[in-house]
């Protein structure tokens, strides 16, 4: 069994693994071609599954929802 905290899912951890992708490979990568590009990123998955790396929480569930309340509050009103 594995916990996923209130008010997050498996596709955030997947939106995340694509955004490790992007900012260590593709944003730093010069690509000439989409074959470079491809074969840069079959070898970053390699690498990454070699080395796999579990997902930390760093917030609590009382963090995140102090974090979104306060976000309610600065919006609620805002005349949008």
């Amino acid at each position: 069994m594995h916990f996923t905290p209130t008010g997050s899912s498996w596709i955030n951890q997947v939106e995340r693994w694509f955004g490790f992708l992007t900012d260590q490979l593709i944003r730093r990568g010069v690509h000439k071609s989409v074959q470079s590009l491809e074969k840069d990123i079959r070898d970053w998955i390699a690498q990454w599954n070699n080395n796999p790396r579990p997902f930390v929480w760093k917030k609590t569930a009382e963090e995140i929802l102090e974090s979104l309340a306060r976000y309610c509050r600065r919006i609620s009103g805002a005349g949008h």
